[in-house]
C-alpha cells in the first residue's frame, strides 16, 4: 500500500463551497438520481459536526443562503452527482429557484442525528411515483446505502469502516511522523503533479478573496495603518485568510482540500507554500513538505476524529504546516517532535464551532503559530515533555491531543450544538 497515493485519493480533492454542506447536495443528488422524476419532499438527516459545520457558512450559487438544507435542496434538484464535490457549478437560476421553493413550501426538512458518532449524512427524497435514499459515511464521498422504492441499490453499509479506516487509515496510525516525512519524499511525478494543481487552485481562490470584506481585508487595513509590520508572517496570514475569506463567503471556485476540509487544505497547502518560496526553498522540496502536510493532517484526524470538537484548522492543519516547514529546513525526528509540541503546547483547546465566515480568524491563529512553531523547532526550540499535554514523542502529543478532544471535552459540542439550535430558533421566530 503507498499511503502517501492513498491520502492524496480519499481526503486530497477539489471541492467547491464547505465540505460538509456539499456533502449533503452529493448526497441528495445521488439519492434524486434513482427518481427518474422532479423530487417534491426531502428529508435530510446528518451527524453532529455536519450539523454545526453546515449552520452558518454560504452555499455557493445559493444568493447568498447559509447552511446544510439549501445545499440539499439544490443537489436533490440537480440529481446529478457525477460532479461529486463540485455539482454545485451546474446550478442555474431555474435550478435555484427550485430548490429554494422546497426550502420555503416545507417539503424539505433537516434533522440531527445526535447519537452519530462518526461523519455521517442521510436523505431520503420523494416524487410524484418514487422513493429514494442515500447514506453517506466515513467520509464526504463514500456513498454506503442507495435505495429506491424500498429496494436495494447499494449496500456496502457493513464495510464502510474497513473500506475507510482498515486499510490505510489503520496503517497510517500505527506509522511514525518521520516514517511519513519519508513517504513524502518518494513522492512520485504524478504526485507532484496534483500536489502543484492543488496549489495553484488554492492561489486561484486567494484571489478571488481579495473581492471579499472579511478577516483579510481588516489585515490590510491594520497593516496600512502602520500596526502590522508586512514580512513572511503577514504575507502568509493574508493568503490564507483571503482564500478561506472567499471560501466562506460562498465563491463559486473549487479549493484542494486537506483531510476532506477545504479551509484545512487552504492551511496545509500555502503555508508551506508561502514560507519556502520567501525562504528560497527548491520547488521539489516544497512539494515534499506539502505531501508531508497531507499526510500529518491525515494522520492527526486518525486520532481527533473526522469533525472533531477543535478546531482542525489548528490543530490537524496547523501542525501539519508545522511539520511541513521543519521538513524544508531538513529537520530530523527531534525537530518534527517539537514542532508538533509548539503547536499543541499553543493552540490545543481552540474549539470548532463551525464553518462561517469567522473561520478566517482562526486560520490566521493557526498560520502564525503554525510558522514560528515551525521555524523555533528547526533552531532547536520546543516545548519540553514535562510542559502541560505535550509528550516525549511527537506521537505521545498528538495521541494526548486525542484524550483532551475525546474525554475531556465531551460536552463542548452538545454545548455548541444547543446553542446553534436556539440561534436558528430566534431567526425563524424574527
Amino acid at each position: 500500500m503507498n499511503l502517501l497515493k492513498e491520502v492524496l485519493a480519499h481526503e486530497v480533492y477539489p471541492a467547491l463551497g464547505c465540505t460538509e454542506p456539499i456533502s449533503c447536495a452529493f448526497a441528495a443528488a445521488t439519492a434524486a438520481g434513482q427518481l427518474g422524476e422532479p423530487v417534491e419532499e426531502m428529508v435530510l438527516r446528518v451527524d453532529p459536526g455536519t450539523y454545526k459545520n453546515g449552520a452558518a457558512v454560504t452555499v455557493p450559487h445559493s444568493d447568498g443562503a447559509t447552511g446544510n438544507l439549501i445545499a440539499a435542496a439544490l443537489g436533490a434538484v440537480l440529481a446529478r452527482p457525477d460532479a461529486k464535490l463540485e455539482l454545485l457549478g451546474d446550478v442555474t437560476a431555474s435550478i435555484r429557484q427550485r430548490a429554494k421553493s422546497l426550502c420555503h413550501d416545507g417539503r424539505c426538512g433537516c434533522e440531527c442525528l445526535d447519537a452519530a458518532a462518526g461523519f455521517r449524512v442521510e436523505v431520503e427524497v420523494a416524487s410524484a411515483n418514487h422513493r429514494a435514499k442515500c447514506v453517506l459515511a466515513g467520509s464526504h464521498v463514500n456513498v454506503v446505502l442507495v435505495e429506491k422504492d424500498g429496494r436495494t441499490v447499494i449496500d456496502r453499509s457493513q464495510q464502510a469502516e474497513a473500506d475507510q479506516s482498515l486499510a490505510y487509515r489503520d496503517a497510517l496510525r500505527e506509522s511514525t511522523l518521520g516514517q511519513l516525512l519519508k513517504l513524502a519524499r518518494n513522492a512520485d511525478d504524478a504526485d507532484r503533479g496534483y500536489l502543484r494543481r492543488g496549489i495553484d487552485m488554492n492561489l486561484a481562490m486567494v484571489r478571488r478573496g481579495e473581492e471579499v470584506v472579511g478577516a483579510a481585508c481588516q489585515l490590510r487595513r491594520i497593516h496600512q495603518r502602520g500596526y502590522l509590520t508586512e514580512d513572511l508572517f503577514y504575507r502568509t496570514k493574508l493568503l490564507v485568510a483571503s482564500a478561506v475569506d472567499a471560501r466562506m463567503a460562498g465563491v463559486s471556485q473549487a479549493v484542494m482540500t486537506s483531510g476532506g476540509s477545504g479551509n484545512q487544505g487552504i492551511v496545509a497547502i500555502l503555508t508551506p507554500y508561502s514560507v519556502g518560496r520567501e525562504m528560497g526553498v527548491d520547488e521539489g522540496r516544497i512539494l515534499e513538505s506539502i505531501a508531508a502536510a497531507h499526510l500529518v493532517n491525515a494522520y492527526c484526524k486518525c486520532f481527533v476524529g473526522e469533525l472533531s470538537v477543535i478546531c482542525g484548522c489548528a490543530m490537524g492543519a496547523g501542525i501539519a504546516a508545522a511539520v511541513a516547514i521543519v521538513h524544508q529546513q531538513s529537520g530530523g525526528d527531534d525537530q518534527v517532535t517539537l514542532a508538533v509540541n509548539n503547536v499543541i503546547g499553543d493552540l490545543s483547546g481552540l474549539i470548532c464551532d463551525g464553518a462561517k465566515p469567522g473561520c478566517a480568524m482562526k486560520t490566521i491563529t493557526a498560520v502564525d503559530t503554525a510558522i514560528r512553531s515551525g521555524l523555533m523547532a528547526a533552531d532547536g526550540f520546543g516545548l519540553s515533555p514535562a510542559d502541560g499535554v505535550v509528550g516525549r514523542t511527537a506521537e505521545d502529543s498528538i495521541r494526548n491531543l486525542s484524550r483532551v478532544t475525546l474525554e475531556g471535552m465531551f460536552s463542548v459540542d452538545p454545548t455548541v450544538l444547543l446553542i446553534l439550535r436556539e440561534k436558528d430558533a430566534q431567526r425563524l421566530s424574527s
